[in-house]
């Protein structure tokens, strides 16, 4: 089955949730899409709930990790992906998928990152820890507001990417999510386009999230000082530093 939309989905025992963000997916999506599940360990129960799970507008492939944790997957993910529009979304997130048509067609046109936003008129975020919901709302605000980041929610790791970003701009981060605040603020200080769409969270249901505020902190620090720099210390586009341009026939499906 061909399609043009790569679905990353890293996975960490996620048998539980897996297969109701699957089903919503398959429901709701109006194009063929694959999706790449990221995995660490060939024991993972996703890999079992996943078995035999067959859709008609859906290929599904398993990716082992090769690299470590969450980005690892991640990463491991984007490069295993081929298609001009890839999107990471959470394995527990079964409530997202009538949403993701519009963000599609923001993606269509010309976009190189479309951010789902919880901070906006039409998102939420509900039942989140204290200490993650304090962070995330400051982090927020303070690079929406002052640094003029053009999404409300700039720390979220559910987010589409486009082809150009994933091949030119590298992933330095090396833990968790950090990554998607990475390639926002990048994206944001060489003036390609971004655009937001509000979107729901809600804490799992089952399973245990990966999220680990305190180890995290000092990269996402990193990207805050970085997106204010573009602003404030005026940082040009030139400072960003890209991958080569892929040949013209490996650049042949990309916008």
């Amino acid at each position: 089955m061909g399609s043009d939309l790569d679905i990353v989905i890293p996975v960490y025992n996620e048998g539980r949730n897996i297969l109701p963000t699957v089903d919503a997916l398959s429901k709701h999506l109006a194009e063929p899409f694959r999706i790449l599940i990221c995995y660490d360990r060939d024991d993972d129960d996703t890999l079992i709930a996943l078995k035999d799970y067959q859709a008609a507008n859906c290929e599904i492939r398993f990716v082992k990790n090769r690299g470590e944790g969450a980005i690892g997957a991640v990463v491991t993910g984007f490069n295993d992906s081929t298609a001009s529009v890839v999107l990471m979304i959470p394995a527990d997130d079964d409530y997202n998928a009538p949403r993701l048509n519009e963000m599609i067609c923001k993606m269509r046109e010309g976009c190189d990152i479309v951010a789902p936003s919880r901070f906006m008129r039409g998102g939420c975020m509900v039942g989140c820890p204290w200490l993650k919901a304090t962070l995330v709302r400051i982090a927020a605000a303070t690079l929406y507001y002052l640094a003029g980041m053009p999404t409300h929610d700039p720390t979220n790791g559910f987010r589409f990417f486009s082809r150009r970003v994933l091949d030119r701009i590298p992933i330095e981060s090396t833990v968790g999510f950090a990554y998607s605040l990475e390639l926002l603020v990048k994206c944001h200080r060489l003036g390609w386009p971004i655009a937001e769409v509000p979107a729901e969270w809600y804490e799992r249901k089952a399973g245990t999230s990966r999220f680990k505020v305190i180890k995290w902190v000092p990269q996402y620090l990193k990207w805050f000082a970085y997106g204010f720099a573009t602003t404030f210390l005026f940082r040009p586009a030139s400072s960003v530093k890209l991958k080569p341009a892929p040949s013209p026939t490996a650049m042949s499906g990309h916008h």
